[in-house]
């Protein structure tokens, strides 16, 4: 339970730092990883519809969305 319990606050830890870290940045100016304009690319050739801005969970529910 120790280890467990060290483990759960050291993620938390890096939790906060990263939060920080890119709650500190512009979004469009935020790049994770090498391929996240490939990712994107493809998110938007599958979700070509989907209002990113505003996200209505009922909407992501619904019949249509599944």
């Amino acid at each position: 339970p120790r280890l467990e319990l060290a483990w759960a606050m050291r993620a938390h830890q890096h939790a906060q730092v990263y939060f920080n870290l890119i709650s500190s940045v512009e979004p469009k100016f935020l790049s994770l990883t090498k391929v996240d304009d490939r990712i994107y690319a493809e998110f938007r050739r599958t979700f070509r519809e989907l209002r990113v801005d505003v996200l209505d969970p009922e909407e992501l529910k619904s019949e249509a969305a599944k």
